[in-house]
């Protein structure tokens, strides 16, 4: 998902439907729907172009010009383009793809400005600066690198723990949260040194996980939202969404967290959380 907090609305990648719908908050009613998508999984709105970018499945990343919805652009990254992330430096999108790279992208002119290879396909990453925290489930590996300079400073081993898929840094920069699903475990680690401070039992099926107002907020799709306290390594609430709901997205202007539920027809539905 990725939010216009302007107009207050939501483009929700919809995997299932092969497409992506724009949703106004206000009305909770879908205004606008990009079909025809293969497999639409990462997606994210441009301010400064006004464009919708969808990557997908198929190794695609496609833009869409607001205004109208019209495809303005396309760049075939391969296979499997799947997380999206924006550089708030520079404007740049970086996109994870195939069997292991990240994208940087010019969103203005469509075009692929440089390539950083990587072990394995990538999952979730966190943009610090010119570091990149990237989570490489395949190889066990969580990787640290120089998105700038396109290079692999050091990767760190997650030795018997599988499945880190979700992955965030903090505001500062010095922590990275890392959720893995066999064991279920949240993992704190030190930014610059890769050593772990501390480790915590979570919920099943972690898919994503924010930093938020001095808590780690995980999704889980076993059908929960957990907050841990961050200091305290103690959790302080779970909420109970549906099974399959294992995405979300953090809006932090109004403290809010927005998870889609998935279901069969008008029965799928998009929660907001609000935070107390």
């Amino acid at each position: 998902m990725s939010l216009d907090a302007e107009s207050g609305h939501l483009f929700v990648a919809e995997y299932g439907n092969g497409s992506v719908d724009e949703i106004d908050l206000t009305s909770g009613e879908i205004v606008a729907r990009i079909t025809h998508l293969r497999e639409p999984q990462g997606v994210m709105w441009l301010p400064k172009q006004q464009e919708i970018a969808v990557a997908c499945g198929d190794g695609s990343l496609r833009f869409y010009r607001n205004a109208d919805h019209r495809e303005v652009g396309s760049i075939d990254l391969g296979e499997d383009a799947d997380n999206v992330r924006l550089d708030a430096r520079n404007g740049n999108l970086v996109v994870g793809y195939g069997s292991g790279g990240l994208a940087v992208i010019d969103p203005a002119a469509h075009r692929i400005v440089r390539e950083l290879k990587l072990g394995a396909h990538p999952e979730a990453f966190a943009l610090v600066g010119s570091r990149v925290f990237v989570n490489l489930p395949d190889a066990h590996e969580i990787a640290l690198a120089d998105i700038d300079q396109a290079r692999v400073i050091r990767t760190v081993n997650t030795g018997k723990r599988a499945g880190n898929y979700p992955l965030a840094a903090d505001g500062t920069g010095s922590h990275i949260a890392v959720a893995f699903r066999s064991p279920s475990t949240l993992t704190l680690l030190d930014a610059e040194s890769g050593a772990t401070l501390y480790s915590v039992p979570i919920c099943g099926d972690a898919d994503d996980l924010y930093f938020h107002a001095g808590r780690v907020v995980v999704v889980c799709g076993e059908g929960t939202v957990q907050l841990i306290d961050e200091s305290s390594k103690h959790s302080s609430v779970r909420v109970t969404t549906g099974r399959g709901a294992r995405t979300g997205l953090i809006d932090p202007a109004h403290s809010s967290l927005f998870v889609p539920l998935p279901g069969q027809g008008n029965d799928a539905s998009i929660w907001q959380l609000v935070f107390r």
